[in-house]
Parts: C-alpha cells; sequence; structure tokens
C-alpha cells in the first residue's frame, strides 16, 4: 500500500495517546511538532545532498513519533524513506528515487499538524469570528430576488 492510500490521521490513535498522556499531551504534541520539523529539515538536508545514509535516522525516528500520535500518512512516508535510504546505502546508490515522497512531507507535516492542533486545542476551531461585536448582515446578491 502506497503512503497516499494511507489515513491522514487515525483518529482512534489520536485519542489513545491523548488519553495515555493526560495533562502531559499538549506540551508532548509541542515538542513532537519541533521534533518533527527539526527531522523533516534533516530530511531535506540529506536529500539536496544525496546522502542515503543521513537520511535513515531522521526518518526512523520520524516514523516512529509519528505513529504514536496517529499521524500514519506521514509515518508511512517516512517509512518509505527509511527504507528506500538503507537500500540505497547497501546497494551504494543515489536517493533521487525519493524526490516525490521528500517533497511531499514538509506540506503533508503542516496539514497534518493543523489537523492535531485543531483536535488537540478545540477552542481554536469554537471562538466565532463575530465575538464580541454584532455580526453582520447577509449581503444581498446582485439579481437575487429580495
Amino acid at each position: 500500500m502506497s503512503y497516499q492510500d494511507t489515513e491522514l490521521v487515525s483518529w482512534s490513535e489520536f485519542t489513545r495517546t491523548r488519553s495515555e498522556l493526560g495533562t502531559a499531551f499538549l506540551r508532548i504534541l509541542g515538542y513532537f511538532r519541533e521534533d518533527g520539523a527539526k527531522s523533516i529539515g534533516a530530511i531535506e538536508e540529506a536529500f539536496r545532498a544525496r546522502n542515503a545514509a543521513a537520511l535513515v535516522t531522521p526518518a526512523h525516528t520520524l516514523k516512529g513519533e509519528l505513529a504514536q500520535f496517529g499521524a500514519y500518512r506521514l509515518s508511512a512516508m517516512a517509512e518509505e524513506i527509511e527504507m528506500v535510504a538503507r537500500r540505497c546505502v547497501e546497494t551504494h546508490e543515489g536517493p533521487d528515487e525519493l524526490i516525490e515522497v521528500v517533497v511531499a512531507l514538509r506540506p503533508c507535516f503542516t496539514e497534518t499538524m493543523a489537523l492535531l492542533d485543531r483536535d488537540a486545542n478545540p477552542l481554536v476551531a469554537r471562538r466565532p469570528a463575530t465575538f464580541g461585536r454584532r455580526a453582520e448582515a447577509p449581503a444581498q446578491g446582485f439579481g437575487r430576488a429580495v
């Protein structure tokens, strides 16, 4: 199964992790965000250098952290990078075939983190944009009967 066919977030896994971590959840999610961004940066840098060996560790680290939070698509992407990089090291080849996955990694991380943040902090999505002031009446459309 390709990473594109993998669900973006497993909410059951996310909920389980949140429940297990309790009050430490938001703090650990923050660490996860920082560590994930660093690992992605390391992957991008190693790929630009065409250094397959340098791809292995950050991809392996990212894979495990992502799965713990239910970010299955990103975890699958990191696993693909890790496995291909390991093969490239063994066969003394460059990791050029990973270009699509590496390029897609950061946007997928951004999208996933937005979803995790939204679910972790429901107040962000709950506050209406008009809080504290009167909502304007809907504009009358041109050409519509009133």
